[in-house]
């Protein structure tokens, strides 16, 4: 059985940040990922392999809260779901970090600050190479350093969107975007601004995901060793209880035993919630970590909606994902709750469109409705409820038992989107993009899981502690979305990135 300093499960926003901060410490790391390296081939940009074969979707199956079985969209490769990210790398606000009040109950309050998280904010946005421009979003909170990219240029046709909606009083911003695009350079750049980086990998390996930020750096160090297609089924504590000593794992047919000093989990909030649960034993009933009986409760994925609206003139964008708008991420004169975050999708193609159309409909209609498509992302926070949660059955079978909530928030937001349609020259409409998801009913869209192992300062009512590690265990840590006490209305991706590097701080002492 190998013996390592430190054993991180995981490589995607987490686990592949972590490992790259741990890295220069010298330390014996292994790092355990049950996928492969995700294959760079054509299919990487082809809409129909990719949304509608579902060709690198994990071909695995959980039950939701009736015992219906579908499929997450989740995958597993180096880098995690990163690999199919829009990579929008947001700060959540500094009112998130609070109590909010919502229409449909409260948000509650972070253990540490938005002051405490901004450092790390401002590391994790320099390792992730984002571009943008801090000041222009007026929610915001302050930044100690800027980015060191300049924020992605608009194509005419959001130039023109910009322009409208600052017309009528609003205030959209350039996107925060972690691509690796050097505009004025652009022989020297790996991204060359296609249509296919929203929901797809990248062919160029331009996107800025853990893989090739993080873990691929970490692998040049001889102290850091990457394990693939490695499944890790249990882990063990020893005849105390308060330290995990082996970790059980099917590699390739095998089965293998590993052990460390420290065991860092990033699995992602749902399967990391589902190790522990799987790894119960007598000093640890409910699972692993979990007197407190949170694991795996709590879960969060956001209110989304994806929506195509038709351009009166045509859109001929290519890489069209660079605005946003928080003018209703919180309270306004209209309304005394939330509502959420606007910004765009990648561009649709007819093949995209196909996923919702009836099977007669011509391709070149479909082309054309494609050429005139102006599409959108909104998200709204769902709050934390204990019966949100994750569970695995006695086959060790996977079930999210997921009720949403927190609704009307997200419906006035659709509202206040299709009020400006025609200040923006589209049609009077809206169209649903569900096929963006890749998921046939709203709880396969698992890209923004979290909440399942929250941290806090109460052992009785939280599972990790300030710094993550386990309030029940003395060497282990959870550092994937699992930690979050709230969901924000952002995508999670830099809040986790810049967490792993606030928890990365901790363990270079206690290495």
């Amino acid at each position: 059985m190998d013996h390592y300093d430190l054993i991180i499960i995981g490589t995607g926003a987490g686990g592949g940040t972590l490992a790259h901060a741990l890295a220069p410490t010298g330390k014996k790391i292994l790092i355990l990922e049950r996928g492969s390296f995700l294959p760079q081939e054509k299919d990487n940009w082809n809409s129909h392999a990719v949304f509608t074969k579902a060709q690198y979707t994990a071909h695995e199956f959980w039950k939701d809260k009736d015992g219906k079985v579908f499929q997450p969209g989740i995958h597993y490769f180096v880098g995690g779901n990163t690999k199919f990210y829009g990579a929008a790398l947001l700060r959540m606000r500094p009112q998130d970090f609070g109590e909010l009040r919502h229409h449909g109950g409260i948000s509650p309050a972070w253990p540490l600050s938005y002051e405490q998280m901004e450092p790390y904010y401002t590391k994790a946005e320099h390792l992730y190479d984002v571009h943008g421009q801090h000041g222009e979003d007026p929610t915001e909170g302050p930044a100690s350093a800027d980015y060191l990219f300049p924020p992605v240029s608009h194509e005419p046709r959001i130039q023109q969107l910009a322009d409208d909606l600052s017309s009528l009083g609003h205030r959209p911003f350039h996107l925060p975007l972690g691509v690796r695009l050097l505009e004025k350079n652009r022989a020297y750049s790996k991204c060359i601004r296609c249509s296919t980086c929203d929901g797809f990998p990248c062919m160029m390996h331009a996107k800025s995901d853990a893989e090739m930020m993080c873990v691929r750096p970490a692998l040049e160090y001889p102290n850091v060793t990457l394990l693939t297609g490695a499944y890790v089924q249990r882990l063990n504590t020893d005849a105390s209880g308060k330290v995990v000593k082996t970790l059980e794992v099917q590699h390739e047919g095998l089965f293998k035993e590993f052990s460390a000093d420290t065991v860092v989990v990033a699995c992602g909030a749902i399967n990391s919630a589902a190790l522990l649960l799987r790894s119960a034993n007598d000093k640890h009933p409910q699972g692993l970590a979990n007197s407190s009986d949170v694991v795996g409760r709590h879960y969060m994925c956001h209110n989304n909606s994806a929506f195509m609206a038709l351009s009166k003139n045509p859109n001929p964008t290519v890489f069209q994902k660079t605005l946003a708008l928080n003018d209703f991420y919180f309270s306004n004169a209209q309304w005394e709750y939330p509502m959420g975050h606007i910004q765009m999708l990648g561009k649709t193609d007819g093949e995209i469109i196909k996923g919702n159309a009836p099977a007669w409909a011509p391709k070149f209609i479909l082309d054309q409705i494609a050429h005139h498509a102006i599409d959108f992302w909104l998200t709204s926070e769902d709050l934390p409820h204990p019966e949100n949660r994750v569970m695995v059955d006695g086959d060790d079978h996977i079930s999210l038992r997921y009720t949403p909530n927190n609704l009307e928030g997200h419906r006035r937001l659709v509202l206040k989107l299709q009020s400006l349609l025609s200040h923006i020259n589209c049609h009077q409409a809206l169209f649903k993009r569900s096929v963006y998801l890749n998921k046939r009913i709203p709880i396969g869209g698992t890209a923004h899981q979290v909440g399942t192992v929250r941290f806090g300062v109460d052992a009785k009512t939280s599972a990790l502690d300030i710094n993550c590690k386990a309030h029940d265990l003395e060497n282990f840590y959870v550092v994937d979305g699992s930690f979050f006490v709230s969901s924000s209305a952002v995508n999670p991706g830099l809040t986790i990135m810049a967490n792993a590097l606030r928890v990365a701080d901790h363990l270079k002492k206690v290495l």
